[in-house]
């Protein structure tokens, strides 16, 4: 029989819980070993877990000076983004983080066309674990995803040409959009999205296109009570609006990374949230 190589959401939180009980490496390996885990999966995963748990909360790249503030990706200063079919109003913005809020960035009718691509393509979403590169639920992150790629869709086409626009970045440098669905009490705790190169997990999908620069993340649907996506470091809030859409820079010129970018999806209460989400990286993504 093959061994388990692959860690449940179960299994990550029973690791969590008894390497913060100080158990020992060998009694934890161990233990996985005798529930039919590969004892080479098994030694690597707590190894790399206790490290990461060991290595302090900064991020390298913005450790060594403040993170600089240069001009901004998006267009900057406009009350609106024109693109070649539509006009986006910019609502608010923020300098320092770069971040604004859009308004008609799709139209109603895009935003159910979007939602019925994926709705029977959703899996529990996953996040890249920092130490091991591996795809890995967790309960920081409750919602359901897909990714809308390979998809010959006319509606899906003139979406992503048309972000590209807002977000001033080819095309060819965006990750395929991102489509989430978040039922009552989903969330996605305060995260980052970018990758610190510090991480040895990180490694792989930072050489398919270099590091993540910005976020767009466009609301599909009103939600009925709360799934605000906030901004803890903002103190900011904002609620979902079908058809509008977030937008935030995290990476300099130099590379630095802006921690003040840290946002999260909070719990929604009644009904039903869904976002598809634009990641742009600083080459063409492969």
């Amino acid at each position: 029989m093959n061994k388990h190589t692959y860690m449940s959401e179960e299994w990550n939180r029973w690791l969590d819980s008894s390497l913060e009980r100080g158990c020992r490496t060998e009694d934890i390996v161990a233990a996985m070993v005798a529930s039919d885990y590969d004892a080479g999966f098994a030694e690597r995963v707590v190894r790399e877990r206790r490290d990461e748990r060991a290595r302090p909360a900064t991020v390298a790249a913005t450790a060594a000076s403040p993170y600089k503030y240069g001009t901004p990706t998006i267009r900057h200063g406009a009350s609106t983004i024109a693109t070649g079919d539509r006009t986006v109003r910019v609502a608010m913005r923020f300098e320092q983080p770069v971040v604004a809020l859009l308004d008609d960035v799709l139209s109603e009718e895009e935003c159910d066309r979007i939602v019925a691509l994926a709705r029977h393509k959703l899996q529990p979403s996953a996040t890249l674990s920092p130490t091991t590169g591996e795809n890995q639920v967790k309960d920081h992150r409750t919602s359901q995803g897909a990714f809308l790629d390979k998809i010959d869709d006319p509606v899906l086409h003139r979406v992503n040409g048309r972000i590209a626009e807002i977000m001033n970045q080819p095309v060819e440098h965006g990750e395929a959009l991102h489509v989430l669905h978040y039922g009552v009490g989903a969330e996605y705790r305060p995260h980052h999205d970018y990758f610190d190169p510090a991480n040895p997990g990180f490694a792989g999908t930072l050489k398919r296109g270099g590091q993540r620069v910005a976020t767009l993340i466009i609301y599909l649907n009103d939600v009925e009570a709360a799934g605000d996506t906030v901004f803890p470091k903002l103190g900011l809030s904002i609620v979902p609006r079908k058809g509008s859409a977030v937008y935030f820079e995290y990476v300099n010129e130099a590379g630095q990374l802006d921690e003040a970018s840290l946002h999260g999806g909070a719990p929604v209460e009644r009904g039903e949230k869904w976002v598809a989400t634009k990641w742009v990286r600083q080459g063409v993504f492969k």
